[in-house]
């Protein structure tokens, strides 16, 4: 709470809030760096005009995705600061250290659900939660390698890992993901079946590396934040790899 009032009090001065729809108005460079480094995923819809194309649809998304902070912006300084030419939504996420731009000019169609849909598939944080809709951001990051807490979400056990889950993936930003598989879900099950697992088995913590469509589980026991990172940091050294190559050698000599 205080780390909201002292950002609402330094960038007081550098941008206002549409009295009308309630939207942030970022006026400068130094409001824009404020509005995005104060969240995981910050979306700002780069508008020339009031009445430029996709304005009414933007806002109208906006207030349907009351989960993501939402900004405008037609200070042609920022525009430069960012790289943006022409109207343009962009989505910036610390997670994978990405930013996702949707040229309106060069869109067939604009419309609100369209807008909803591409932000949706594009608000990944930290620790995303696996279905539908994120799965498509996931795959399109350039981060290739997912971290998947697998866990029944109903059970007592599963608020603590999630947040020791979440207090880990800051140290992992740009180079894995971590992504909440909620193993209650019946449209999750092809996702157990694939880590050769079933509900029952969840807890369970496992890596995915996207660009070898290979897999690996952590063994089974205690998910402590110790044994998550040195899981973590084994794949990134190479340790995972190797040693089930290993293993896979020893089976063909067998």
């Amino acid at each position: 709470m205080m780390f909201l009032i002292v950002f609402s009090l330094l960038t007081v001065c550098v941008t206002s809030e549409d009295p009308e729809n309630g939207v942030l108005r970022l006026k400068d460079v130094p409001a824009a760096e404020a509005f995005i480094n104060s969240t995981e995923v910050a979306v700002i819809g780069f508008f020339q005009t009031d009445a430029a194309r996709g304005y009414k649809e933007f806002l109208s998304a906006a207030a349907q995705m009351t989960s993501l902070p939402v900004a405008v912006c037609g200070e042609q300084e920022v525009w430069a600061r960012y790289g943006i030419a022409s109207d343009t939504i962009s989505i910036f996420r610390k997670a994978d250290l990405h930013q996702e731009h949707l040229n309106l000019s060069e869109a067939k169609k604009v419309d609100a659900d369209g807008l909803v849909r591409f932000m949706t598939m594009n608000n990944i944080r930290y620790v995303t939660e696996y279905n539908q809709a994120s799965a498509v951001g996931l795959f399109q990051s350039e981060v290739k390698t997912h971290v998947l807490l697998l866990a029944n979400r109903g059970r007592t056990d599963s608020d603590p890992l999630q947040e020791r889950f979440r207090d880990l993936a800051p140290k992992y930003t740009g180079k894995m993901l971590f992504v909440l598989v909620n193993g209650s879900e019946k449209s999750n099950a092809r996702v157990l079946e694939y880590f050769g697992l079933e509900s029952r088995d969840l807890p369970r913590v496992g890596i995915y590396d996207g660009t070898l469509d290979e897999k690996w589980l952590m063994p089974s026991g205690e998910i402590t934040a110790e044994r998550v990172q040195s899981f973590c940091d084994s794949f990134l050294a190479g340790d995972l790899q190797q040693k089930e190559a290993g293993t896979s050698e020893d089976k063909t000599e067998l």
